[in-house]
C-alpha cells in the first residue's frame, strides 16, 4: 500500500480537484485508488451508498476513482449553521452542533475515528489521495490537528505542498509554509505543486531555484489554468467567489438567492451547463432581476435563519412580484420548506429554538424534528414521467393538504408537492436537475421547449477525463508515485 497527502498554503488552491485529476490519471494506469480527507468543513455534502454523508469534493473523487463513495473517504465533516458553529459529522452521522473552541477541545477523541476509516481504505487499494483541509501553516490550530499535519504525522504519510499563483505571492506562500511547520513536518514534505498558472509558464523557472534555496524542495509541477474547472461540482461556498455566471444570453434565466448558510448549490450545476440557460446568483444588497424565468430557492443549513435573510435582503418582495408576473419559483430541500406557511425548530437543532413564517406559497407546516433522512432515491416527476434520481439529506418533517398534490412520485410514494398554476413546487431531492430527461422537461415546462440538452453525467467523466490529461502533462506524476509510502 502506497498513500501520500496533499495539503495546501491555504484554502482555495485547488486541492480538491488536483485530487480528483491524480485519482482519474492513476486509475488510468491500472491502479486502484481511493480519495481520503480527514476533516472537512463544507456544506455541500453527498449522501453514501452505506447511508452516511460525506463531502462533495470527495463524492467526486470517488467517481474519479470508479468506486461508490463511502464514509470512510470522509470521516470527518463539519457542516457550518453560525458564524462560530457547526454541526459534526462523524464516520457519516450527525453527533450533534458545537462552537469552533468546542470542536477544538475535543478533535483529539476524533483521531481514532479518522485513523480507523483511513486503515481501511489501505486494505481496498493501491494507493490513497489524501486531501487536506484549509493551510498546513495553521499554527493555531496545530494542537491535536486531524486535518493537516497532525494526521501526516499520526498516519506516516508524505506531504506535497499545493499553491495557488493566482490569488498572488505563491512563492511566499511555500516558503512561509515551509518555515512555520515543525522540523518532523519539513521532513515529510517532499515537494510542491504550483497550481493556477496562466501565460507563460517559463517564467517561474526562477522562482523554483529561489523556492528550491529556501526550502530544499522541489517543484513537482506547475499546472495551468483548467478552465473546464467549473464544469465540476464545487466543494463549498468559498468557490463561488470564483465560478463565472455572467449572462450568456439564455432564454432561460434562473435566479438563486446566495443566502448565508447556502447548501448544495452543486443542484445548479447540470442547469448552468446548459448553453441555454443563465444561472445567477443573487449576492446580498442586490434585488433579483425582473427578466428572472425560475427563482430557485436553494439547500440551507439554517432554514428560518435564512428565511429572516430572504427578508431582510427583500427577496421575499422580489419573489411575490416574480410570481405575480406568471414566473416560477423552486424550492429545494431547506428551499422547499420556506415555501411553506411555517418552519418550527422546538429544540433548538438548527439554531435558537422557535418558529418564523414561511414564504407561504404551499399549504404545508415543517418541523425540524425526528432523524435525519440521508437516502438516495429514485423515481419521476408527475407532470412529464421523466426519470429522476439523487438523494435526500435533511431534518425535518413536512406535512399539511400541499402534500396532496405531489410534485414527483419516489419508488411509489408521492413526494414534495406543487401548486394549482404548476408554477411553484418543491421537493427535498438534491441532484435532481441531473436528470437529462426531466431537466429537459422542466425547460419545456418553463417556456424553452424543443432544445436540445447536454448529457450531464457524460460531460463530468469528460471533463475528469481531460483533467487527468491536464495533469499527466503537467505534473511528475511518476515522482509522487515513488515519493508515496
Amino acid at each position: 500500500m502506497t498513500a501520500i497527502m496533499f495539503q495546501g498554503t491555504g484554502s482555495d488552491v485547488g486541492k480538491s480537484m488536483l485530487v480528483a485529476g491524480l485519482c482519474r490519471a492513476l486509475v488510468r494506469r491500472g491502479m486502484t485508488v481511493r480519495p481520503f480527507k480527514p476533516q472537512n468543513m463544507s456544506n455541500n455534502a453527498a449522501v453514501t451508498a452505506d447511508g452516511g454523508e460525506i463531502g462533495r469534493a470527495q463524492a467526486l473523487q470517488a467517481r474519479a476513482c470508479g468506486v461508490p463513495p463511502s464514509v470512510d473517504m470522509n470521516p470527518v465533516l463539519l457542516k457550518p449553521q453560525t458564524d462560530i458553529g457547526a454541526q459534526v459529522v462523524v464516520r457519516g452521522k450527525m453527533q450533534g452542533s458545537a462552537s469552533a473552541k468546542d470542536f477544538f477541545a475535543t478533535k483529539a477523541k476524533l483521531m481514532p475515528d479518522v485513523l480507523a476509516a483511513f486503515r481501511k481504505l489501505e486494505s481496498e487499494c493501491d494507493i490513497v489521495l489524501i486531501e487536506g483541509a484549509g493551510s498546513a501553516a495553521e499554527v493555531n490550530l496545530r494542537e491535536n490537528d486531524i486535518a493537516n499535519m497532525g494526521f501526516a504525522e499520526a498516519a506516516d504519510v508524505p506531504v506535497v505542498l499545493i499553491g495557488d499563483i493566482d490569488r498572488g505571492g505563491v512563492i511566499a506562500s511555500i516558503v512561509g509554509t515551509h518555515v512555520l511547520i515543525r522540523e518532523s513536518e519539513r521532513a515529510r514534505t517532499i515537494g510542491y505543486l504550483i497550481n493556477k498558472f496562466r501565460g507563460d509558464v517559463s517564467l517561474f523557472t526562477p522562482a523554483t531555484a529561489t523556492i528550491k534555496d529556501r526550502t530544499g524542495l522541489d517543484c513537482l509541477g506547475v499546472v495551468p489554468w483548467f478552465t473546464d474547472a467549473a464544469k465540476l461540482p464545487a466543494e463549498d461556498a468559498m468557490t463561488l467567489e470564483n465560478r463565472d455566471f455572467s449572462r450568456k444570453g439564455g432564454r432561460v434565466v434562473v435566479a438563486v438567492p446566495r443566502i448565508s448558510r447556502i447548501a448544495n448549490f452543486d443542484d445548479l450545476d447540470p442547469l448552468a451547463a446548459e448553453p441555454d440557460v443563465d444561472v445567477i446568483f443573487v449576492s446580498p444588497g442586490e434585488p433579483i432581476p425582473t427578466d428572472t424565468t425560475v427563482v430557485i430557492l436553494p439547500g440551507s443549513k439554517a432554514t428560518r435563519a435564512d428565511l429572516d435573510v430572504i427578508r431582510t435582503e427583500g427577496w421575499d418582495i422580489d419573489i411575490a412580484a416574480h410570481v405575480r408576473r406568471g414566473g416560477f419559483l423552486v424550492g429545494l430541500c431547506a428551499g422547499f420548506q420556506s415555501l411553506g406557511k411555517t418552519v418550527s425548530d422546538p429544540d433548538g437543532i438548527e439554531g435558537p429554538p422557535g418558529d418564523t413564517p414561511g414564504l407561504g406559497y404551499l399549504d404545508l407546516a415543517t418541523s425540524m424534528r425526528g432523524k435525519k433522512v440521508l437516502e438516495e432515491v429514485s423515481g419521476f416527476d408527475n407532470w412529464s414521467q421523466s426519470p429522476i434520481s439523487g438523494y435526500e439529506m435533511h431534518v425535518g418533517e413536512t406535512s399539511g393538504p400541499g402534500l396532496d398534490t405531489p410534485w414527483v412520485t419516489l419508488g411509489n410514494t408521492p413526494a414534495g408537492a406543487i401548486d394549482a398554476s404548476g408554477r411553484v413546487m418543491g421537493c427535498y431531492i438534491h441532484g435532481i436537475f441531473a436528470s437529462d430527461g426531466f431537466r429537459k422537461a422542466f425547460l419545456a415546462h418553463v417556456g424553452n421547449p424543443d432544445r436540445a440538452t447536454i448529457a450531464y453525467d457524460e460531460m463530468v467523466e469528460a471533463t475528469l477525463d481531460a483533467l487527468a490529461d491536464h495533469l499527466e502533462a503537467h505534473v511528475d506524476i511518476d515522482a509522487l508515485l515513488k515519493a508515496a509510502r
